[in-house]
């Protein structure tokens, strides 16, 4: 039986920040990049934090009606894959949120994690793909944390079979 429950570091009910419009965000726990600089190191461990039924998350997140979206963040989400293909399946059928996920991981190389880690990523829309790096940060980005980091059209990527970069006006709002 695939599990249920899904590990955070944290919720934030009404974001501004991790995407367009008003979003419901989940970080995820437990991550292996440990990019110097991180926001959340308290979200490396993968034992730490707490387990949340998927069921509970998905009622939360549909009380909201003026929420525009949902972001998975960690932590690294693609360590949860099973448990957030549910949830984010669960979502997508009774919702038309904007699903938005962050992965220290590049998209080519979420790719190759298998066929559970495309099926996640074909369920979401928008990637923010590249570990922080400290070096590059700029507070000037809107959505990433550091200048190597890509803001990927997921659908569009995967029908062209090429990272497709999605564009950000100064607002942060995605336009073609």
């Amino acid at each position: 039986m695939e599990s249920t429950k899904i590990r955070l570091y944290g919720v934030v009910h009404d974001s501004i920040v991790d995407g367009p419009g008003l979003r419901y965000t989940l970080f995820t726990q437990g991550c292996l990049h440990h990019c110097p600089g991180c926001h959340n190191p308290e979200s490396w461990d993968i034992n730490g934090g707490y387990e949340e039924d998927i069921e509970t998350i998905v009622a939360d997140i549909l009380s909201n009606p003026l929420l525009d979206g949902i972001t998975l963040s960690g932590g690294e989400p693609f360590l949860q894959v099973k448990p957030l293909k549910i949830l984010v399946s669960q979502i997508k059928a009774q919702t038309s949120l904007h699903i938005m996920i962050y992965s220290g991981y590049i998209y080519e190389d979420i790719l190759k994690l298998g066929q559970d880690a495309i099926d996640l990523l074909s369920l979401c829309d928008t990637l923010v793909d590249g570990r922080f790096v400290l070096s590059l940060r700029s507070l000037e980005l809107i959505y990433k944390g550091s200048s190597n980091q890509r803001i990927i059209d997921i659908h569009k990527s995967l029908q062209q079979g090429r990272v497709y970069e999605q564009k950000v006006s100064e607002y942060g709002e995605f336009i073609d």
